[in-house]
């Protein structure tokens, strides 16, 4: 029956490629356009955010913790997964720079056991389902409020203490230390080079955002000893422009190494949603630009990135930090035509708070981006809120606005080989 079946399809096939109407140059041969749309989604692993659900599961309850988010995701309409990696100076992934994450197996430090590669499992699983996964790191941290067990030898923290500031409940690497830099370049690289990732992904977390003494008063970053040396070495930049310029010198590098190791793996970064109050003039809020010392205008500008997302975490009607507004500030920013696509704080949707968001906010939003011709896609924030279903988000997500598939943009200023045409072999 096969056989007859096969016959009958290729005689099928003959007969309709003698009446191919391609060949009169009729236009109605022409095919649709393919439907182009970034839909991610982050996976948090600092704090057990979103996954695994506690430090220290067992490998095989993380392993279906882990398909469970990926299949939630595809069945979503998505097509990336955001999958962090670095939470805090550590690996999710094995490493031999950087020590295992408490936040998998419990303790810094030690390996899972039995032993096994979250990462590459992650990359495997994302592509069996048509996802592209991108790699997340945090590019400072050295250890987060949440984190319990102490630190392993080969931490940061431990074998090169000088690079460490402790700040307020957090360590923190300098960013003012050329070391560190090229510490975390090499961190990142080290992934590129071994893992079949498609993006690499920093996101808000530069300088830290400002903490308090039991005073209430604001702490300044301990970074008095990396400045005196800048100094010393006949820098004239102040304290802040020197600042924002260890952190531009990291996405400028990190953008021309990547692409220098693996040409075809994007390079993004997921900033505060503000530059600046008053960009546009309506806007207030948190200024980044001189509280964490992210120029991300200028990163846009200057074209050192193949995607920008914004956290634009604020509702579409939301006075001073209006989302269409915003969104089309970030556009008329982006010089080099990289690709635009919104973070959006998907997890407010059904929280336990008054200011709870329903599922038609995130709707919106979409569509909103949608509207604008210089946007190409969201990110949601976080897995969670999807495997939860809260206010039926998931379910009406693939039934609304993501019901049809979509590919993820292409990059046309990567210089990438063109591939060859796809070719067809039919096996009896």
């Amino acid at each position: 029956m096969k056989r007859l079946l096969l016959s009958l399809s290729l005689c099928c096939a003959v007969s309709l490629a003698a009446q191919d109407p391609c060949e009169q140059e009729d236009a109605s041969c022409v095919p649709p356009p393919v439907a182009r749309e970034f839909r991610g989604l982050w996976i948090a692993s600092v704090a057990n955010i979103d996954w695994p659900s506690r430090p220290g599961l067992p490998p095989d309850s993380a392993r279906r913790e882990l398909i469970r988010l990926l299949d939630r995701a595809q069945a979503s309409g998505l097509n990336a997964v955001i999958f962090q990696v670095r939470p805090q100076g550590d690996a999710i992934y094995a490493s031999e720079i950087e020590p295992w994450s408490e936040f998998l197996t419990g303790q810094e430090g030690v390996a899972p056991r039995p032993w096994w590669d979250p990462l590459r499992f992650a990359v495997d699983e994302a592509h069996k389902r048509g996802l592209e996964l991108h790699a997340w790191f945090n590019p400072y941290r050295a250890r987060h409020t949440s984190a319990k067990s102490p630190h392993s030898p080969g931490h940061m923290r431990l074998a090169r203490p000088a690079l460490v500031r402790q700040y307020g409940r957090q360590e923190w690497m300098d960013p003012g230390e050329p070391a560190v830099r090229a510490h975390t370049i090499r961190v990142i690289l080290d992934v590129v080079k071994r893992y079949d990732i498609d993006g690499v992904h920093i996101d808000d977390y530069f300088y830290p955002y400002k903490e308090r003494d039991r005073r209430g008063q604001l702490i300044d970053f301990p970074d008095d000893r990396s400045f005196n040396r800048y100094q010393r070495s006949g820098g004239t930049l102040n304290r802040d422009d020197w600042r924002r310029d260890n952190v531009n010198q990291l996405v400028k590098e990190l953008y021309t190494r990547i692409h220098a190791e693996k040409p075809w793996v994007k390079f993004g970064v997921s900033p505060f949603g503000i530059w600046r109050p008053g960009f546009p003039e309506q806007v207030v809020g948190f200024d980044a630009y001189s509280e964490l010392y992210a120029d991300a205008r200028l990163w846009l500008k200057e074209g050192w990135l193949d995607y920008f997302s914004p956290q634009l975490y604020w509702p579409v009607q939301q006075r001073g930090q209006e989302y269409p507004v915003l969104l089309r500030w970030w556009s008329e920013q982006n010089a080099f035509g990289r690709h635009l696509w919104p973070g959006n704080y998907t997890s407010k949707v059904g929280e336990a708070s008054r200011t709870a968001w329903r599922t038609n906010e995130i709707e919106h939003q979409i569509r909103v981006t949608r509207a604008e011709s210089g946007a190409s896609g969201n990110v949601h924030f976080s897995a969670k809120v999807f495997l939860e279903d809260r206010d039926s988000l998931a379910t009406r997500l693939s039934t609304h606005v993501y019901d049809e598939v979509a590919l993820v943009p292409a990059s046309p200023w990567m210089r990438v080989e063109r591939q060859g045409a796809p070719t067809v072999e039919l096996i009896e």
